[in-house]
């Protein structure tokens, strides 16, 4: 248990991030998977254009590293492009 103040301060703050970033990355993988469910292209797109506006704004922040998010982007761009 903390006993400076500051070190209080910071362990507050640590849980306040940890619940948004938390937020964050769920938001993320919810949108995969309404990608991942989607059985025609034009569902997949729709889905795939929230999942790029989602990703791009939680990498913005710093929650999701911008590789990672390239990546994730491409890979479901390949999964939509693949369906009929």
């Amino acid at each position: 248990m903390p006993h400076i103040k500051q070190q209080k301060k910071r362990m507050k703050k640590d849980i306040q991030l940890r619940l948004r970033n938390r937020a964050y990355k769920s938001q993320v993988k919810t949108a995969r998977k309404k990608v991942l469910a989607a059985t025609k292209k034009e569902e997949g797109l729709k889905a795939l254009e929230n999942f790029y506006k989602v990703v791009d704004s939680v990498a913005q922040k710093g929650i999701l590293h911008k590789n990672k998010a390239s990546r994730d982007k491409s890979k479901l761009a390949r999964f939509v492009n693949s369906l009929n």
